[in-house]
């Protein structure tokens, strides 16, 4: 196993967020850390590996490399896999498994169809051992396994993260559209909010960045709430270190002043959503959110805004939308002296109806949908 021998281990990120990935990983104290495309590659020991899973904000799956190998054809493929790795030490045969496979520019053309055998090969070994076969189980699996094929060249992984951490488990309400966790928490790191200002989103939704912004001013480890990580099912698993990990994460917990987080929505069912996923979070109950269109509201002067307006293509005509940004645009300037605004813009020729000159734009992508995040001062 690649992973034991050489402490390698490959971190997917949302595209756009690969080089802040980069640095919350050596923050919390990866070594070699490289960002590259949708992700970031670093080294660790085992402890390290646990806290990658429970603390990072940005990374959505940490994977575990197997066996690389060049790979020319899907017979090929289905020996290697059959042949090369001993299945038997990630799983029982009763146990279950998924495989989420990529593949591009190779002579196998399908991920799907890759997918597929590399699931024939593992299920073809536990049948010649013991008569029997494991089962496909995408939604809860025992084993999560990635199968990425680039140029001819394989790469099969197991998913230490056991799914996505995006699933924080805080999320029990949704609305539509609603903004991706890691996503969310990409924002608030490209903000550069730490908890010393005042936080607002004036249309929250249900809540995403709301509750992302409190755990980061609570000190509030971002799977603190999940149950199931994969690498408990890795046979180097120390159930000592996790316990140690876990303690020292609960230990970083702030107390967060009463107001420093809050938000408003004009949609009666996006605050009731708000109001049920942020309960999930310790302290998130003491979170204001109030019914109200923003441009009722008193003015939020010195404060860090963010916010997610509604991009068009989704959830409404594009000159409803236009006129939206220029209402924000004009409560920006009207009532909120000396605050920063952070506005992920679903299409960048929006970003000129705010009538306000943005200090940044970075490029962004949102479930597939390229924004632009733009940072606003209001002098």
């Amino acid at each position: 196993m690649e992973y034991r021998e050489h402490g390698a281990y490959f971190a997917q990120t949302p595209p756009g967020l690969e080089k802040a990935a980069a640095e919350e990983l050596q923050e919390l104290g990866a070594d070699n850390v490289r960002p590259g495309y949708m992700g970031v590659s670093f080294t660790a020991d085992k402890a390290m590996l646990y806290r990658v899973n429970l603390r990072s904000r940005l990374c959505t799956h940490v994977l575990a490399p197997l066996l690389t190998f060049a790979c020319h054809s899907d017979k090929y493929l289905h020996r290697t896999a059959m042949q090369q790795i001993d299945w038997s030490r990630l799983m029982k045969v009763d146990g279950s498994l998924a495989i989420a496979a990529n593949v591009s520019q190779s002579n196998i053309r399908h991920s799907q169809f890759a997918a597929q055998r590399l699931k024939d090969a593992i299920c073809d070994q536990f049948r010649e051992r013991t008569g029997r076969r494991p089962n496909v189980d995408r939604r809860d699996p025992d084993l999560q396994l990635n199968l990425k094929i680039h140029r001819n060249r394989a790469v099969i992984s197991v998913d230490t993260s056991g799914g996505s951490l995006h699933r924080r488990g805080y999320r029990v309400e949704s609305v539509a559209a609603p903004l991706q966790e890691t996503v969310a928490a990409g924002i608030i790191r490209l903000s550069g909010w730490t908890g010393l200002t005042p936080l607002y989103d004036p249309m929250c939704g249900s809540g995403t960045l709301l509750a992302e912004a409190w755990m980061v001013a609570a000190g509030l480890p971002p799977a603190m709430l999940r149950e199931r990580f994969g690498f408990r099912n890795l046979p180097d698993f120390d159930a000592g270190l996790w316990e140690a990990e876990k303690n020292a994460a609960r230990a970083g917990k702030r107390h967060v002043p009463a107001g420093l987080v809050a938000g408003s929505d004009i949609d009666r069912e996006a605050v009731a959503a708000s109001v049920a996923n942020l309960g999930r979070l310790p302290g998130g109950r003491s979170i204001k959110v109030a019914r109200r269109d923003f441009r009722q509201l008193e003015g939020l002067p010195d404060a860090t805004i963010v916010c997610n307006p509604p991009y068009g293509q989704r959830l409404g005509k594009r000159e409803a939308v236009g006129e939206l940004y220029r209402d924000l645009g004009n409560f920006l300037k009207r009532k909120c002296e000396g605050a920063t605004a952070w506005i992920l813009c679903g299409d960048k020729e929006l970003v000129g109806h705010l009538g306000l000159k943005p200090q940044k734009r970075i490029p962004f992508f949102n479930g597939g949908i390229e924004c632009r995040l733009v940072r606003v001062d209001v002098y």
